[in-house]
């Protein structure tokens, strides 16, 4: 009988690529994509808009196409988003050929979902085969923090989307040392950067370590390869750096979270080193809930070892984290003898890399970090835990290879057990369930996988439905739950209202004013209306459609636009309102400083406030 083994065998990572799938592998994938086309797509309307911050810039490149090129918060181009655009380039093209609206916004990143399952599944199968292949694609399509950013309008879809298409570029060079597949790794990885920055050269240490070490040509060749990669990137990143370098800055949209409105000084800066360094307050940041030593889980709370594991991260990514190093471990013991030429030690040096090198930054950097940036694990994760299985099946007529996958069946079911007793309320019986049949099922892998027939399948089967049933679940929660704001995290919400399903990190949605609505749709300025901080015209951007400028960007704390720059543009005609807000009401206007406390100072004195829907108003042009 056919079984998922059947195309693992002893030479398996030195046989060409192009040797043929056993029948099971093309329905295995269809069935696969599909299960996570589903989970991607299904009632994908129901977060309403998400993360609003980068919705309104979406909607605002539907509008305008220079607030599409440069990522701008509003069609009026006074202020971009505080990251690049290229996540903005996709959702405003679905806008535009779609239509904008709630499900239009997040099909792109459902898709990018389905598509990173499938280039995962490429990827491993070139060094270990199809079944491999599918554990990785299955393991990443589980992952609940995949599950909530693959329908969500953050960055980090296509962020992770092109990493994983990078991955796949350098195992292609890796085959033959071609320097025009590196030339594509770098090119992907330039354009990873132009979705989240410096977060995307997290994989290069990995990549190039698996083709320094693997690829069949000499050393100089090698690094020369890697040259031409390096240029390719630099190349397909610093082409957009220098448009923005050379378009007249008076004639642009202010570049949000650099102090002097520069796209390179934003990635070294706000996006690059004080995300590392940050300014000594650990896990800081308003709002969120807090861990025992008063670290601000939204914001990854206190770095260190454990980090990945803790109250803020543990539950996105981490399910199979234990389960990944241990097969890393195990793989490259297994394999070390085919150092230069085996496919399977240059895939576990590119993932391992990937992983090490990722999760110790997110451990250790004393900036901003929320628990979602862990998605950009997920691949490595699951790519670990599918090849380092299937090298193990392969030997699994020995007791070390059945021993070290009891170990980490049972060491998954354990884990498990401990995540899910964060959430005791939710689900009860279900920790129990995986915990009795993770560590039933790894004692008869230990003892019993060995013998050939149907009872193999079926211990297979049982392995993955221990292995995976919790974070499946957590994937199924955040699947059927609205998640909305510019923090949000997967699966339930958490007994201290940290995250979870309709939960909203700092600067949530607030309330509907059908009053205000109506007041700044009823105007004909570039901008209807202006407020400190992106928490207040966010969603009435949304709702009205109209162009509203966030003085400061995100927060209120960016140097823009200064005060004599805001009066030229009222003594213009160029904003109509200034929404002053509710003191009820969290968010920055009750901490603002700088240019924004400069502005709403002069407009509290030369202009005369009105309630509207029980917001503050002030009509900037009361006699136009």
């Amino acid at each position: 009988m056919t079984t998922i083994t059947a195309d693992v065998r002893p030479d398996a990572a030195d046989e060409p690529a192009a040797a043929p799938d056993p029948r099971w592998a093309r329905p295995g994938l269809l069935a696969l994509l599909a299960g996570t086309a589903g989970l991607y797509l299904w009632g994908l309307g129901s977060s309403g808009w998400a993360n609003s911050f980068y919705a309104a810039a979406a909607q605002a490149g539907t509008q305008s196409w220079k607030a599409w090129l440069f990522g701008s918060l509003d069609a009026g181009n006074a202020i971009t988003v505080d990251k690049p655009p290229a996540a903005m380039w996709v959702m405003g093209l679905s806008g535009r050929l779609f239509g904008f609206n709630e499900f239009t916004l997040l099909l792109p990143q459902a898709l990018m979902g389905v598509a990173a399952v499938a280039v995962l599944y490429f990827t491993v199968k070139r060094s270990s085969g199809p079944g491999a292949g599918l554990i990785a694609g299955a393991v990443l399509a589980l992952t609940p923090v995949a599950t909530l950013m693959f329908r969500y309008d953050n960055p980090d879809a296509l962020l992770v989307l092109l990493l994983v298409v990078a991955a796949y570029c350098t195992m292609r060079a890796i085959e033959n040392g071609s320097t025009r597949w590196m030339a594509l790794t770098g090119c992907v990885i330039g354009f990873a950067f132009l979705t989240k920055m410096l977060q995307a050269f997290l994989i290069v240490p990995g990549l190039a370590l698996a083709f320094l070490v693997a690829a069949p040509i000499g050393l100089w060749k090698r690094l020369g390869a890697l040259l031409v990669g390096g240029v390719t990137m630099v190349v397909s990143a610093g082409w957009y750096v220098a448009l923005v370098s050379l378009w007249p800055a008076d004639s642009r949209p202010y570049i949000a979270g650099s102090t002097d409105n520069s796209l390179l000084q934003l990635a070294l800066g706000y996006n690059g080193i004080q995300r590392i360094v940050g300014g000594g307050d650990h896990g800081g940041g308003p709002g969120g809930g807090h861990g025992p030593d008063g670290s601000n889980l939204f914001f990854g709370g206190e770095p260190g070892i454990g980090r990945m594991f803790g109250p803020s991260f543990g539950t996105e990514s981490s399910w199979l984290l234990p389960a990944a190093i241990i097969g890393l471990l195990a793989g490259l013991w297994l394999t070390w003898r085919t150092a230069r030429t085996g496919r399977v030690w240059a895939s576990l040096l590119l993932w391992g890399g990937w992983l090490l090198v990722t999760a110790a930054v997110f451990s250790f950097m004393d900036g901003t970090v929320h628990p979602y940036y862990t998605v950009a694990l997920a691949p490595a994760i699951a790519a670990l835990v599918g090849i380092s299985v299937a090298e193990l099946l392969r030997r699994k007529g020995t007791w070390p290879a059945r021993l070290t996958l009891a170990v980490m069946l049972a060491v998954t079911g354990v884990w498990a057990f401990a995540l899910l007793n964060r959430t005791p309320d939710w689900w009860p019986a279900l920790r129990w369930i995986v915990l009795a049949g993770s560590i039933i099922v790894a004692v008869v892998v230990a003892i019993g996988l060995h013998r050939p027939g149907r009872a193999t399948v079926a211990i297979l089967a049982a392995a993955a439905l221990f292995g995976l049933g919790a974070p499946a679940a957590y994937s199924i929660e955040t699947m059927s739950s609205a998640h909305t704001g510019p923090v949000t995290t997967s699966g339930p919400a958490k007994p201290d209202g940290f995250g979870g399903p309709g939960g909203h990190g700092p600067g949530g949605r607030g309330g509907d004013n059908a009053a205000l609505e109506a007041l700044v749709q009823d105007t004909d300025n570039r901008w209807a209306a202006a407020a400190v901080g992106s928490f207040q015209v966010g969603d009435l951007e949304l709702k009205t459609g109209t162009s509203l400028m966030a003085i400061g960007g995100f927060s209120g704390g960016d140097p823009s636009p200064t005060l004599a720059q805001f009066q030229q543009d009222v003594a213009d005609g160029q904003v109509r309102y200034f929404i002053a807000g509710n003191d009820k009401e969290g968010g920055p206007m009750n901490h603002r400083t700088g240019v924004a406390n400069d502005i709403t100072t002069w407009v509290e004195q030369h202009f005369t406030k009105m309630d509207v829907g029980g917001t503050t108003v002030y009509d900037l042009q009361p006699h136009a």
